[in-house]
């Protein structure tokens, strides 16, 4: 029997919130600091796709070799790729993987394999969908297939819990191995690219944006901060900026600026022109093509926009910039630490 689900398939994915789902309804799994991933096996033919529906094979051998090792022939699974090293999992070591080079991709992924953490099984071993079937079954489903076939290697089942205590532990952890946690519905079906069902909770307020425009630093042609913005009915918005960009790469990134700068950058509210600070001075842009997502940690929202400067965590060339929209900032800021007294 084929396959009855193929790539592309939109990952369903988790709204953020500011405090964890109470319940019988809900159960709790961790939030790994890694790439997406769905992985679709079918006979001799392995795909790994990005939660933008992106190829990702190429850049992880050693996984497409481990799914391909797994003796069931048809299923596909939905879960996180990630680097671990003596400190936690590296996103740095992931965003070294994202490079034309296949000679540079085979030497990493001998030097630092990946490892697949499973957490949703999407198709059985029969082939057959299980997209329309509650978490519940699904996830009793994957536990079984993880006990007869994933061994000790490097395809691993994620913990899950319907315990709040346990929940509230692993968000202790987060900034080590942990980007947060994730509530999910019991008795939800798998919703392809949509938020219902799912939530993430984090220990700090993070967004994905993307690039829309830069500006130079003071007296220097190096970038000086880059500007920010979010899709909300289908135009870019100016959002904020941030200035947190380690010195050592600025000349590399502004040259890789330079080759994207292209009007309009951004196509709704755009930055404004004169500078708020030096009356007669313009505080002048450059715009880029919408190719480059980041994501910032930011403290205050005012207006849909970041009432300060945001700092900048990670670059996200595994999300496409269209998935980084305004309803990123529509939750209540609050102490996420205190749900951990």
């Amino acid at each position: 029997m084929p396959l009855e689900i193929h790539p592309p398939l939109p990952a369903m994915e988790a709204k953020s919130v500011d405090t964890v789902p109470e319940g019988d309804e809900w159960h709790y799994e961790p939030k790994w600091d890694g790439f997406r991933c769905l992985a679709f096996r079918e006979n001799s033919k392995v795909e790994l796709q990005s939660k933008a529906t992106q190829p990702l094979a190429r850049y992880f051998p050693e996984l497409v070799a481990a799914v391909a090792a797994l003796k069931p022939r048809l299923f596909v699974l939905d879960g996180e790729i990630a680097i671990p090293t003596e400190s936690g999992f590296s996103f740095d070591a992931l965003l070294q993987r994202i490079h034309p080079a296949a000679s540079r991709i085979q030497r990493l992924s001998a030097e630092t394999p990946a490892t697949y953490v499973v957490f949703d099984l999407l198709a059985a071993e029969d082939g057959r969908s299980l997209l329309r079937r509650p978490l519940s079954e699904r996830r009793s489903r994957l536990e079984d297939f993880a006990a007869t076939y994933f061994g000790t290697g490097s395809i691993r089942l994620s913990p899950a819990t319907p315990k709040l205590a346990q929940a509230r532990k692993w968000l202790s952890q987060t900034g080590q191995t942990l980007d947060g946690i994730i509530a999910k519905r019991r008795d939800m079906e798998y919703r392809s690219g949509e938020r219902d069902g799912m939530q993430k909770v984090k220990n700090f307020r993070s967004a994905d944006c993307v690039v829309g425009g830069f500006r130079y630093a003071t007296g220097r042609k190096v970038v000086g901060s880059l500007l920010l913005g979010l899709y909300a009915d289908g135009l870019l918005h100016h959002v904020g900026f941030t200035s947190s960009i380690p010195a050592a790469d600025r000349p590399e990134l502004t040259k890789k600026l330079e080759r994207l700068i292209e009007p309009p950058g951004f196509t709704g509210n755009a930055p404004g022109g004169p500078s708020r600070w030096n009356r007669g001075k313009e505080n002048t842009w450059q715009p880029l093509k919408p190719k480059l997502v980041v994501e910032v940690c930011y403290d205050h929202v005012s207006e849909n926009r970041f009432r300060h400067g945001t700092r900048l965590l990670r670059w996200r060339p595994d999300k496409a910039p269209e998935q980084c929209t305004l309803d990123q900032l529509a939750q209540k800021q609050s102490n996420l630490l205190q749900l951990l007294k």
